[in-house]
């Protein structure tokens, strides 16, 4: 009897672990942010980063197998 996975359902579980994996991480850079900004230094790698975050849940929606929906993992932003 072989199992069927949800692959679309598999891949919201992924989505919502990812988010909850990054919230610390945007977060962090949410208070470098705040500092840079308050002492008039350039904030784009900082946004920069903040992005990367954001769409990492986007590179889990072309994934068709369980495997590669695991293998979508959060970038090293440094915090």
């Amino acid at each position: 009897m072989a199992i069927n996975i949800d692959i679309p359902k598999a891949r919201e579980i992924h989505k919502s672990e990812l988010r909850i994996e990054r919230k610390e991480k945007l977060e962090a850079l949410d208070i470098l942010f705040m500092k840079a900004q308050e002492a008039g230094e350039d904030t784009s790698d900082i946004v920069a980063k903040k992005q990367l975050l954001r769409d990492v849940t986007k590179e889990v929606d072309n994934k068709d197998t369980t495997e590669t929906i695991r293998a979508v993992k959060l970038p090293n932003v440094g915090v």
